[in-house]
């Protein structure tokens, strides 16, 4: 547990939005009153009986929710993290509301680590109600709070019928984990390695440190490539720190099952370390994650590695296959599209692979020089729901001015090599010609330099579009080296061509999302009882971010990694941001239903919406929606 001092801790809680509008005098007064209290790990901070007298605020720590059952079996409700606040299903007896039908029914909460809470009186609260700011805090505090419960009560209703009554109904790491985790030092020879894996039946051993903290790992794999091969060399003395693999992926006890099997997935590991505290805790492995539910997900990993252009089209019902079990299995549309993106990643990436691979057995060579591959459009976004059209571009490394010619013959065809593989997977050709084949598309460092200067110059409707779609891009494919000087030019262009990013910004001004104060069915001129999802939602959302992130140098990434970014760096405040996160989920999902609806029937997606077909609550969802993407509007027009 970090050490607070008392000048850390007052300007800890000061900064807390309960009192960050109060004065030095008034705070100090404020503090009499309250009180700091430490829980020790697995100490219990609120008992089910206990009268609650006010909230705890978290200072630093962890804290497990759940109610308690029979055997002293737990149901975990939520984890609760620093800043947030413990009690708040008391605040209905603090407003006056009777309380005697929940008495029964009260959780418990117990400290997962170490605690530091201020504990705050209800007293102290209710100086501090008068404040609108507070009360707004509240407010959307527990507004978060019961979204989260109906998502959380929906997301155990369906695993309750999945699973049956007997299992759990949120399945977490610790449910399916083994331990204790047999570990190894990091000086013990690889043969102990070997021997421990034998006696115990298992396929890893975790090597760790005096503390217990997590070295590397080490599996029967690494015992066979690593040392079994190499006998003749007695590799088998190596020391487990010579043959482990440092810094695996690990994963936390609280994770949930779905986490887990796409940190598998995703990653193409088959053995995670639990981690808790910095200390190994125990192990899962793919195994024993698939007995409980084969989706015979990680089969396509190996699909797609080793496709060739002949079976390409094969990966795309693999993946769609994937995509159904997903939906099947109601993951959060956020993450269930962070699982697609990455398996389009790997079918994108084996393409060009594949494309460079074509070249060199036509006789073309390798290529002259480095180069680098982009994603642009809503595959770089990671909003890539099922194949779309191709949207891309390449570049390379400035040539000599003898090879010029060369090189720009070279990747002349392997821009058009590399449109025809993604073809063969299922990417259509881009109708705007924004692909690495068309000549715009494709060039040296210093031919994008020009293009972007040009871009910059002109700033016609045409010109803003071109430089929107550009900014979204995603690196790929290629030399790490050449990226990052890719990347510094076009952060450094953009310093310098701040009009450009003004006249993107003023887009948005002529593009505002409509009133949400006006008669639902009034809002869009033309279709009036239809909206389109990506044009009045997902488009000005990313586009804001896009702007924002370009002025403030962040020019890489998807909406969410914009927004937690500009978030860190306090461009955006958090109750927009909790805003915008929200807005952005209902935009995917609501496209993605819609999508999918329309593949099952074979139809053509489109991204309009019928509202009268709409139920009044999603009708509520979408006007929110609307409203926090044309809130973020306004705080980029604030900015210029």
């Amino acid at each position: 547990m970090n050490v607070l001092n008392k000048v850390e801790l007052y300007e800890l809680v000061h900064k807390h939005p309960l009192f960050a509008g109060s004065t030095e005098e008034q705070f100090s007064k404020l503090m009499e009153d309250c009180e700091l209290k430490i829980y020790k790990k697995t100490e219990k901070v609120l008992y089910a009986k206990s009268h609650r007298e006010g909230l705890l605020l978290i200072l630093t720590g962890v804290a497990e929710v759940y109610i308690g059952g029979e055997n002293d079996r737990r149901e975990i409700l939520e984890v609760l993290q620093q800043n947030e606040i413990i009690g708040f299903s008391s605040l209905a007896q603090f407003l006056g509301e009777p309380d005697d039908h929940i008495r029964s029914l009260t959780v418990e909460v117990e400290a997962v680590e170490d605690l530091y809470c201020l504990k705050i009186p209800y007293s102290v609260v209710e100086k501090r109600w008068s404040d609108a700011e507070v009360r707004d805090f509240f407010l959307r505090k527990v507004a978060i709070r019961l979204r989260d419960i109906y998502s959380s009560l929906a997301e155990q209703v369906k695993l309750a019928a999945d699973w049956g009554e007997s299992e759990p109904f949120v399945r977490r790491v610790q449910d399916l984990m083994t331990e204790p985790v047999i570990t190894i030092s990091e000086n013990e020879t690889a043969q102990e390695a070997a021997r421990k894996m034998v006696e115990h039946a298992i396929g890893s051993v975790l090597v760790v440190d005096e503390a217990e903290r997590l070295l590397g790992v080490i599996t029967d794999k690494d015992i066979v490539r690593r040392v079994a091969t190499q006998l003749e060399n007695h590799s088998l003395q190596f020391q487990a720190k010579d043959i482990m693999t440092p810094n695996p992926l690990t994963i936390s006890r609280n994770a949930y099952y779905y986490e887990a099997l796409s940190a598998f997935y995703t990653n193409g590991v088959k053995h995670l370390p639990v981690i808790e505290e910095e200390r190994v805790v125990g192990i899962v492995t793919l195994s024993s994650l698939l007995t409980k539910k084969n989706r015979g997900q990680m089969s396509i990993l190996k699909q797609i590695e080793q496709s060739s252009y002949e079976n390409l089209p094969s990966v795309k019902n693999a993946i769609y296959d994937v995509l159904t079990s997903l939906i099947n299995d109601e993951i959060s549309t956020v993450h269930m599209l962070e699982i697609i993106t990455k398996l389009y990643d790997r079918l994108t990436r084996q393409c060009v692979a594949l494309a460079v691979e074509s070249l060199e057995k036509k006789g073309k060579g390798t290529p002259p020089v480095p180069f680098t591959w982009y994603l642009m459009g809503s595959g770089a976004r990671g909003e890539q729901f099922m194949l779309t059209d191709q949207d891309h571009f390449l570049v390379y490394a400035d040539p000599d001015d003898s090879k010029k010619q060369a090189v720009e013959d070279y990747f002349s065809l392997l821009g058009e090599e590399i449109v025809v593989h993604l073809e063969k997977a299922g990417y259509s050709r881009c109708i705007g010609k924004m692909m690495s084949n068309n000549p715009d598309w494709r060039g040296s460092i210093t031919d994008w330099k020009a293009r972007l200067r040009e871009w910059a110059l002109k700033t016609t409707d045409e010109q803003i579009l071109l430089g929107q779609n550009f900014l979204s891009f995603r690196f790929l494919y290629g030399d790490n080296n050449l990226n990052e000087q890719f990347v510094t030019m076009v952060q450094n262009k953009l310093e310098v061509s701040q009009t450009f990013l003004y006249y993107m910004a003023q887009q948005e001004r002529e593009k505002l999302v409509p009133q949400i104060d006006q008669s639902f069915l009034g809002l869009f001129k033309g279709k009036k009882n239809v909206i389109d999802v990506k044009k009045h939602a997902l488009f000005p959302l990313h586009h804001c971010l896009q702007v924002l992130g370009a002025i403030n140098g962040i020019i890489e990434g998807t909406s969410l990694q914009l927004l937690n970014e500009l978030v860190r760096r306090k461009v955006l405040y958090e109750s927009l941001s909790d805003d915008l996160r929200h807005a952005y989920e209902v935009a995917l999902k609501t496209r993605i239903k819609m999508s999918w609806e329309k593949h099952l029937k074979g139809e053509q997606s489109t991204t309009e919406i019928d509202i009268t077909s709409l139920h009044s609550w999603e009708k509520d969802e979408i006007m929110n929606m609307l409203k926090a993407v044309r809130a973020l509007q306004f705080h980029l027009l604030s900015k210029l």
